[in-house]
């Protein structure tokens, strides 16, 4: 009989294990604590494992495939259940404490096991006890309905129909297979093996495991809107707490000024560039705004691409070792940016531990190379090395997707998985980023640097074209993404301008006590709702392309009257012809309350709510 290994810190109920034979013929049905989704599994009799799920009643998958390559029969021998109602209390992340509450279901077969989960927001399985090189999982969709997927660094695929779809995706995979039914299919906790890859033939609606396989859960989140699916907290719950012994009350997620974008700006005189001069301008400004953290990128220690350049000794690293000891006399980290080439060709430990002695407060990593099975065992041992020397870190470049890691290592707050707003001398457009939040944004955290108050961005040594947006939208952008370090691109002059969005970004103290989606379709609007570590609540919304109105209930701050302060597009305002036009609201409100938002083509709007006494 298998043990019950749960920790007993959070634990409020748990049924004991039970051994029981599987009953004839092998079928077993599965449900969620509230019953509403169901998963049924199954012995065929050619042997083959084979499962269904459905919500409400309403078959989503039908009939699909399961288990490992293997030469002999898998052999169904027994079933073990059991009922698990614990809390987990997060370092930090969307809100401060997570129910986790699910029934399980081990099938032991012949030579290895199936672990099933069901949450009321998505179900996960996994294989255990047989290292096979080829899993059999599939997703036979019991509809051709719409799905949305990640692509790299690059805008979306979708919306696009099943039967449509030919060769490889990678997950996020976000379906909508009817008005009130919305799927996600992804991974949690990979420890060894392939990231996840699916795989289609054009006129089906099936979809297969087509990457080696992993030690890993394989995911299928669902809600009733595509909301619930970016408030699911499923991935991270199947991931492991901390490793025994660390400690990560050191990791102080937040917004960060950056010094990339800055560089060519000017104002009043003064030409920003990555250097010293701007490096303490700008820390002066974050630490006079409640902004928590300053980015450096590349080039400090020397040309980031060259050899030569010695992470520990190259360019300006006097300098820096300076503005780390300045930033802590002002209440400010400092973020170091570093690559593969600096990582590979000088020891890697060695300059962690040292960037940890300086005092940094994050380690920016880019460029990692090899195929994604390296990567990933790569951006594992790299988080934990800037875990072991108090450094939370951030994967740009292409890195391997979110798995839930910020639940074993809350250092790891954030990650390129997206197509960033303004980089690589690309702009996304309006309709990309309410597409990423439905589908990149459900992996994990995302580092996507919204938040330019200079629309036109003009100077600029990267990137000088103008920005796709209105100014409330960039503003209302950095709420919205979830991640452990909002990143904002511009210089401090840009932020003073405009105070009252200034304001809001500085309201937003981590970590979150709560946040909800409160209203969004995929890839046309998005409203979202969190409360930040000094009990404000702040809402914002962003559309597409298309200007639409929206009507925000405020049940969500609960008791108590807040003063509102309203910032939304003004009645020109459009982000193809006028990007700066808002206006600006003062009112006072309380969870009774109803207000309505214009927003421009390309547009959004920001509240934010202080309690009253």
């Amino acid at each position: 009989m298998r043990k019950c290994s749960l920790s007993i810190l959070f634990m409020m109920f748990l049924m004991p294990c039970v051994l029981v034979a599987a009953p004839e013929p092998h079928r077993l049905s599965v449900a969620s604590p509230d019953g509403k989704l169901v998963v049924t599994i199954w012995e065929s009799g050619e042997g083959r494992i084979l499962y269904r799920f459905s919500a409400n009643g309403r078959p989503l998958i039908s009939s699909s495939g399961l288990g490992l390559e293997t030469v002999a029969q898998p052999g169904w021998t027994s079933v073990q259940k059991k009922r698990v109602n614990q809390v987990w209390k997060p370092v930090w992340g969307k809100r401060s404490l997570v129910p986790d509450v699910y029934n399980e279901a081990v099938i032991d077969l012949a030579i290895y096991s199936i672990v099933f989960r069901l949450y009321n927001d998505g179900f996960a399985f996994r294989y255990d006890g047989l290292a096979a090189e080829k899993e059999l999982t599939q997703f036979q969709f019991s509809g051709n309905f719409t799905a949305w997927y990640y692509n790299g660094e690059n805008r979306n695929i979708g919306p696009e129909k099943l039967e449509d779809a030919e060769g490889t995706r990678l997950p996020v995979m976000t379906v909508k297979a009817g008005d009130q039914d919305y799927m996600a299919v992804h991974e949690a906790n990979l420890k060894t093996g392939e990231p996840l890859v699916l795989k289609t033939d054009r006129g089906t609606k099936l979809f297969y495991v087509a990457s080696k396989r992993a030690d890993a859960w394989r995911v299928v989140l669902y809600g009733d809107t595509p909301g619930k699916l970016v408030d699911s907290h499923l991935i991270e719950l199947l991931n492991p707490g901390p490793e025994k012994g660390m400690d990560f009350s050191w990791v102080q997620p937040g917004v960060a000024v950056w010094d990339w974008r800055i560089n060519g700006a000017a104002a009043n005189g003064f030409k920003y560039s990555m250097s010293y001069p701007s490096w303490v301008k700008m820390i002066d400004f974050a630490a006079a705004n409640g902004i928590k953290h300053l980015v450096l990128d590349a080039d400090w220690y020397g040309p980031e691409f060259n050899k030569e350049s010695d992470p520990l000794k190259g360019g300006k690293v006097a300098q820096v070792q300076e503005l780390i000891r300045y930033g802590k006399k002002k209440g400010v980290g400092v973020w170091l940016y570093l690559n593969d080439v600096g990582g590979k060709h000088y020891p890697l430990e060695q300059t962690i531990r040292q960037y940890g002695r300086w005092g940094a407060s994050g380690v920016k990593y880019g460029f990692m190379t090899g195929n994604m099975e390296e990567k990933n065992k790569r951006t594992q041992w790299i988080t934990k090395l800037c875990a072991e020397n108090k450094l939370m870190v951030d994967f740009h470049d292409g890195p391997v997707h979110p798995y839930g890691q910020m639940r074993t290592w809350p250092n790891a707050v954030t990650r390129e998985y997206c197509h960033a707003q303004l980089d690589a001398r690309r702009v996304f457009q309006p309709g990309t980023f309410t597409t990423s939040v439905f589908v990149n944004m459900v992996a994990g955290p995302l580092d996507m640097n919204n938040g330019v108050m200079d629309m036109q961005q003009k100077g600029r040594v990267d990137n000088p074209m103008p920005v796709p947006a209105t100014i409330t939208a960039e503003a209302a952008r950095t709420l919205i993404v979830f991640s452990g370090a909002t990143i904002i691109p511009d210089i401090p002059e840009n932020y003073i301008k405009h105070p009252g969005l200034l304001k809001f970004i500085s309201a937003q103290q981590m970590p979150w006590k709560e946040s909800k989606t409160l209203d969004g379709a995929i890839g046309a609007y998005i409203v979202m709702a969190r409360k930040s570590a000094n009990d404000q609540w702040l809402i914002a919304a962003a559309t597409n392309e298309e200007g639409r109105t929206v009507t925000v209930p405020l049940k969500v701050i609960g008791k108590g009257k807040y003063r509102a302060t309203i910032i939304r597009d003004g009645k020109d305002a459009d982000y193809r012809t006028n990007k700066e036009s808002y206006t600006t609201t003062l009112k006072t409100v309380t969870a009774a309350d109803r207000v309505t938002l214009q927003l421009a083509p390309g547009g959004g709007a920001c509240i934010l709510l202080e309690k009253m006494p």
